[in-house]
């Protein structure tokens, strides 16, 4: 059995291609518990979000200390106001995550976070001056029209609450827009940096009000759980995207969708309505092309990359 196991990271390591696709469906798995337990602690255990997220990104900061004292050279910089920016709009986009996950089931959180491409696309055109043609506005549209059919608002059980999730994918679209504009004069490892070391104090800010409060002793090992897991996935994600090419990786990242919707339905019970399905295939369709269409552009190049 060692053997075998052996033989398997072997033929991992000498093929990126299919190193980078296992590590992308670890990372959508790793999620998907995550989004689970979160769930869990806010809907079931009634845990403040705020005091969840603070706690769970904490123990992920503590997990990824040895990284960090390992890159403290990557803390040079001279955008420190941008990347405060950048980890504030991650924070927030985290923040209103979970609140969702207290009201609205999996299925419809996780579809609807993946309207984030078309929130880049449009914000790259108003903030970062970028020309976005036609056929791109179009997968634009699509894409948003693949959410309004998720959200379904016409129905009688749509309620304001479920638009936590979509809020969530437009701080996190703004999030990699300040990623997008830091890339072009810092290296990989002071964006990592710095997205570890503030996002702790940030959710710190935001949970003050609540107290960092855990109140249940099966919850305080949950947050525990979703704080390592979230360190393991983070890297598992990171490393992929090292390895292998992002156009070639996003199929593998879809897959979040149907792990999420399975442990949903056998941990809550959650059943997506068929709009859900129709709504998904729309958004995969749109933001699949949205990636090809930006991988074929020429990249600007970075100043620091030297």
């Amino acid at each position: 059995m060692t053997q075998k196991i052996t033989q398997y990271i072997k033929v991992l390591n000498t093929n990126a291609a299919l190193l980078g696709a296992v590590l992308m469906v670890i990372a959508g798995l790793i999620f998907a518990v995550i989004n689970t337990l979160l769930q869990s602690l806010t809907m079931q255990f009634g845990q403040v979000s705020a005091s969840v997220v603070f706690w769970q990104y904490l123990i992920a900061l503590l997990f990824s200390l040895p990284w960090i004292l390992r890159k403290l050279a990557a803390a040079k910089t001279s955008n420190l106001p941008l990347h405060i920016l950048r980890v504030f709009f991650a924070a927030v986009g985290v923040q209103l995550w979970v609140v969702g996950l207290s009201y609205v089931p999996i299925w419809q959180a996780i579809a609807l976070i993946m309207t984030a491409p078309f929130f880049v696309t449009a914000g790259a055109h108003m903030v970062l001056r970028e020309k976005v043609g036609l056929e791109r506005w179009l997968a634009v549209g699509f894409g948003f029209l693949g959410g309004m059919i998720i959200l379904s608002p016409w129905s009688d059980e749509f309620g304001i609450e479920t638009l936590y999730p979509l809020a969530a994918s437009f701080f996190w679209a703004m999030s990699s827009l300040t990623t997008k504009r830091l890339a072009w004069v810092e290296k990989p490892q002071t964006l990592t940096f710095y997205l570890l070391v503030l996002l702790t104090p940030i959710n710190a800010i935001l949970a003050f009000e609540s107290g960092f409060v855990i109140s249940e002793p099966t919850a305080i090992w949950m947050v525990v759980v979703a704080g390592i897991l979230t360190a393991l996935a983070q890297y598992a994600l990171a490393k992929a995207y090292t390895v292998a090419d992002a156009a070639y990786l996003q199929p593998f990242d879809h897959l979040k969708l149907p792990m999420n919707v399975l442990l949903g339905w056998l941990v809550f019970g959650f059943l997506p309505v068929g709009s859900m399905w129709l709504g998904s295939l729309i958004i995969i369709a749109a933001s699949s092309y949205l990636l090809n269409a930006e991988m074929k552009r020429p990249a600007k190049v970075a100043v620091a990359a030297a």
